[in-house]
């Protein structure tokens, strides 16, 4: 466990595992605990970095654009002493790895985008909208009560009910504040990679569920069109979180990759 020193806040990250580094970048909430279902199977071969996006998390807060947090990753990176990584990252993860490529490229020895997306069309901003419209009048209480409606499949939650319920206290314990989680989907929603995603020129694995009800499988296959010679790897079922849901089905497909890279 330590704190890398960012232009203007102090990032949380912790170092597991030996071998070929790999970076972590979650999603909406922030937490590098959103890959716990990961850490196990990963840092049997990997050096594994897990992170706390500003103003999440153990992480300071302070105003961030998506460039200031590819610039954040940049950061850990240097601290932790790792020239170049392999970053997955989830959903929002995700755009700030494309947005670290662009940047930064050298820093990537490959991409991995877990339901991700390369522009905001009307569907996913109308998702995004509802999940304000929760946090702003009814509050984060019930922003995280709803959040599993967006993260996993009907069926699993009603299965995993008394875990979903343990977990509410604690993501509540460390939730952002209302304003800085307005700032982070306002930032994200206004992402559009453009024709700057055929700049990219790495390894990249492209990943979705078809069942994601929050952001649709097509919004990657849009993605993967973009940046050339992606490649993508698509689950039947597992929903927004599949990472969560099915872990082994994702770390024997990321592990592969990242595998297919390093040789």
């Amino acid at each position: 466990m330590a704190f890398a020193r960012g232009k203007d806040a102090e990032i949380y990250y912790e170092v597991h595992g030996r071998g070929t580094p790999v970076l972590l970048s979650a999603g909406m909430g922030g937490s590098g605990t959103f890959w716990a279902p990961q850490l196990e199977a990963l840092a049997e071969r990997h050096q594994v970095i897990l992170y706390d996006h500003v103003g999440t998390g153990r992480s300071e807060s302070s105003s961030r654009s998506i460039a200031g947090m590819a610039d954040d990753i940049a950061c850990v990176l240097d601290h932790a002493n790792v020239d170049a990584a392999h970053v997955v990252g989830h959903a929002i993860g995700g755009i700030v790895g494309i947005e670290l490529s662009l940047r930064h490229p050298k820093r990537l020895r490959s991409l991995t985008v877990v339901n991700g997306w390369g522009r905001a069309d009307p569907f996913l901003r109308r998702c995004f909208e509802i999940r304000k419209a929760l946090l702003n009048q009814s509050g984060p209480q019930a922003y995280v009560r709803a959040q599993p409606l967006f993260l996993y499949p009907p069926q699993w939650i009603s299965e995993n009910i008394a875990h979903l319920d343990a977990e509410e206290e604690k993501i509540l314990k460390h939730f952002p504040s209302v304003a800085t989680m307005n700032e982070r989907i306002d930032m994200f929603l206004a992402f559009e990679g453009g024709r700057r995603l055929k700049e990219i020129n790495l390894p990249t694995l492209l990943s979705s569920a078809k069942d994601d009800a929050l952001v649709p499988a097509y919004l990657t296959r849009e993605l993967a069109a973009a940046i050339p010679d992606s490649r993508v790897h698509e689950v039947d079922w597992g929903a927004h979180a599949f990472s969560v849901v099915t872990p082994k089905i994702f770390n024997d497909t990321l592990l592969g990759f990242l595998g297919e890279v390093d040789r």
